[in-house]
C-alpha cells in the first residue's frame, strides 16, 4: 500500500493544477457569470479552473457523445489496466465510430486512444515498469528519453500501436495535458486539436481540457465559415470542419482513403450536430434557413452574414498562432496594403475585429489564405510526427501500420472509381 501511494504521489500538486488551468485559460477573455449557459463557448471564462464546479452549469456537455453502453464500458475498462496515472482520455477512429463503407463482418479495426497525463516522464516511468513490451527499442533509454522524444518532436504525442489490452487491439498516444491545451487553444500543430474537431468519445474528462476544447470547436466553426460561401448546406459545413486538419497532411496523399472525410461525416452526422449545432444557435452571423432533416444534411441550408465587421470579428477571434500565420500570408500576398490598417494590434486580449481584420474579411481571396495558413500549420508537425512514429513504434510495427493504411487507401480509390463508373 505504501509503495502504491508513493508511486502516485506528486510534489506541488496545487501548483500543477494551477499551471494546467493557467495554460488552458490564457486565450480566454473576460470574467464569466456563474449563471452562464451551458451553451457558452468559453470566450468569457478566465481565472483558475480546478474542478468542473468552476465551470458554468452544463458547460461543454455537447462534447460528450453517446455510443453503445457495452462499447463504452469496454473502452473504459482499458484505462483501468494502466497503472500509470491518466488524467484525461478519449477514444476515436473507426473502431469507435464506424465510418461509411465499414464492413461489419471484417475484423474489428484497431481502437485508437489518447491519454492526457500530468507528467510525461512519470507516466512513462510507471508504464515501462508494467508494460515494458508496449514500447519500441527506445525503452532501453529510459522514461526521460521517451518523454523528450514525445514533447520535443512532431506534435508532442508518443504513440504505442498494436497493443492488446483485455483482448482489444489498441493504439494509444500519450500527451501532456499542458501540450494538449496549448494546441486546443492556439492551434500550434492542429494535430490533436484537429482530431477533436471530429467526433471522439471522452472516457475520462478534465475541466481544463473541456474548457480548451470548447474554444477549439468554436474556432473550427469560425474557420469553416471563413472558407465557405454565403449560402451552403449542413453537409458542406461539417465536411469543411472535418477537412481542416487534413489540409497539408502528407498522409492524405498516399496513406489514407481519399473518401475518408466524406465517410466520416455521412456516418457520424448526429455526432457532428451535437458538437456544433449549439454554436450555430448562438453565433450571430449564421443561421439555418431550412430545418435540418433527420438523416440528410444536404437538405438543410444555412446562410452567413458577410458583413466585414462581423467577419472581421471572426478573424480576430481565431486561435492566436493560427491568426498570426493568416496575417503573415495576407501581408505577403498584399505587400502594398495600407500600413495604417494592416498593423497587427498589440492588445491580443481584444476580441473585437480591428481595421486590419476588416480589410482581411473583405478580401475575396480570404478562403485561399485561410487554407494556406492551415497547410502551414499542419504540414511540418504531421510530417515529423509520422517520422517519429518509426522510432516510437519500431520498424516492424511501423511497416504493418503503413501497409494497413495503404490497403485502406487502395480500397477507397477502388470504391471511388467504381462509384464514378456507376454514375
Amino acid at each position: 500500500m505504501l509503495r502504491r501511494l508513493l508511486r502516485h504521489h506528486r510534489p506541488n500538486a496545487s501548483y500543477r493544477i494551477a499551471r494546467q488551468a493557467h495554460v488552458c485559460l490564457t486565450a480566454f477573455g473576460r470574467p464569466y457569470s456563474q449563471q452562464s449557459s451551458g451553451l457558452s463557448t468559453g470566450d468569457e471564462i478566465t481565472g483558475q479552473v480546478e474542478a468542473f464546479s468552476d465551470l458554468p452549469k452544463d458547460f461543454g456537455l455537447n462534447q460528450h457523445l453517446n455510443i453503445g453502453s457495452e462499447l463504452k464500458d469496454s473502452l473504459r475498462a482499458v484505462l483501468w489496466q494502466f497503472k500509470a496515472p491518466i488524467r484525461f482520455a478519449f477514444a476515436y477512429g473507426s473502431g469507435v465510430f464506424p465510418q461509411k463503407g465499414y464492413n461489419a463482418k471484417a475484423a474489428r479495426p484497431m481502437v485508437d486512444f489518447i491519454f492526457g497525463v500530468s507528467y510525461a516522464d512519470h507516466f512513462h516511468s510507471v508504464n515501462l515498469t508494467h508494460n515494458f513490451n508496449h514500447y519500441s527499442f527506445l525503452r532501453r533509454f529510459g522514461s526521460s528519453a521517451i518523454s523528450h522524444v514525445q514533447r520535443k518532436y512532431g506534435a508532442s504525442v508518443y504513440f504505442n500501436p498494436y497493443v492488446e489490452v483485455n483482448g482489444m487491439h489498441i493504439k494509444y498516444g500519450v500527451v501532456a495535458i499542458e501540450d494538449l491545451c496549448e494546441d486546443l487553444q492556439h492551434w500550434q500543430t492542429l494535430y490533436l486539436a484537429g482530431r477533436m474537431h471530429k467526433p471522439v468519445k471522452i472516457l475520462r474528462d478534465h475541466p481544463g481540457v473541456r474548457l480548451a476544447n470548447q474554444r477549439n470547436l468554436y474556432s473550427a466553426l469560425r474557420t469553416a465559415l471563413l472558407l465557405l460561401p454565403e449560402t451552403f448546406n449542413e453537409h458542406d459545413l461539417y465536411t469543411t470542419i472535418a477537412k481542416i486538419s487534413y489540409l497539408g497532411d502528407p498522409r492524405m496523399a498516399f496513406g489514407e482513403n481519399p473518401k475518408k472525410v466524406e465517410n466520416i461525416v455521412r456516418a457520424q452526422l448526429p455526432h457532428f450536430r451535437r458538437l456544433y449545432s449549439p454554436f450555430v444557435e448562438i453565433l450571430p452571423n449564421v443561421t439555418f434557413t431550412t430545418a435540418p432533416g433527420a438523416e440528410h444534411a444536404s437538405s438543410a441550408m444555412l446562410q452567413q452574414d458577410l458583413d466585414p465587421r462581423r467577419r472581421g470579428n471572426m478573424v480576430r477571434r481565431l486561435p492566436s498562432n493560427f491568426r498570426s500565420l493568416l496575417y503573415h500570408h495576407y501581408r505577403r500576398a498584399h505587400p502594398n496594403a495600407d500600413e495604417s490598417s494592416s498593423a497587427e494590434p498589440e492588445n491580443d486580449s481584444n476580441t473585437t475585429g480591428t481595421a486590419f481584420d476588416r480589410v482581411i474579411a473583405q478580401d475575396t481571396d480570404l478562403p485561399l489564405h485561410v487554407a494556406s495558413a492551415i497547410r502551414a500549420t499542419v504540414a511540418w508537425p504531421s510530417t515529423t510526427q509520422s517520422i517519429k512514429g518509426i522510432l516510437t513504434a519500431g520498424p516492424l510495427k511501423s511497416w504493418s501500420y503503413a501497409t494497413e493504411k495503404l490497403k485502406k487507401a487502395r480500397a477507397g480509390r477502388t470504391e471511388s472509381t467504381e462509384s464514378k463508373k456507376i454514375s
